[in-house]
């Protein structure tokens, strides 16, 4: 039987910032000022598609590990859409991202089923990665050689 592993964060809010501690460091995330925040931080969302972008990273440089993979570097570019009338209230329509497009160039010396393979063995046990897909939400993913 497995243990499962705990992760705690905790914090505090001013206004629309808040303010997290994650053992060691600190997350600052706000609203910018258009929005009633300080813009201290990013936004919830780029947060969120960070932590994709985070979680991804690291899963793949495990996997590469595991496939002898030559993995020199990720560059990301992640983009989300979502229907702004959800986070408003209005009934219907779901306040989350509805589609979510991620872009990784990876720096390698390895040929494109190579990359193909490490991009679904990560996409597979990102947890990020996973909640998105558990969310229902779109996600295109597209992994390439520099």
């Amino acid at each position: 039987m497995f243990d499962h592993k705990e992760i705690h964060v905790h914090g505090s809010t001013v206004g629309f910032q808040t303010i997290m501690h994650t053992g060691e460091h600190t997350v600052v995330i706000d609203e910018p000022n258009s929005e009633g925040g300080h813009d201290a931080g990013p936004d919830p969302l780029k947060v969120l598609l960070t932590s994709l972008a985070g979680c991804e990273n690291a899963v793949a440089n495990l996997v590469a590990n595991e496939m002898d993979f030559d993995l020199q570097s990720i560059h990301f570019d992640i983009k989300a859409t979502y229907d702004p009338r959800g986070l408003a209230g209005k009934a219907d329509v779901r306040p989350y991202f509805s589609k979510v497009i991620l872009d990784a160039k990876v720096k390698t010396s390895e040929p494109e089923e190579r990359i193909n393979e490490l991009a679904e063995k990560t996409s597979d046990r990102c947890p990020v990665y996973a909640t998105f897909e558990a969310a229902g939400i779109e996600l295109e993913s597209n992994w390439k050689s520099v």
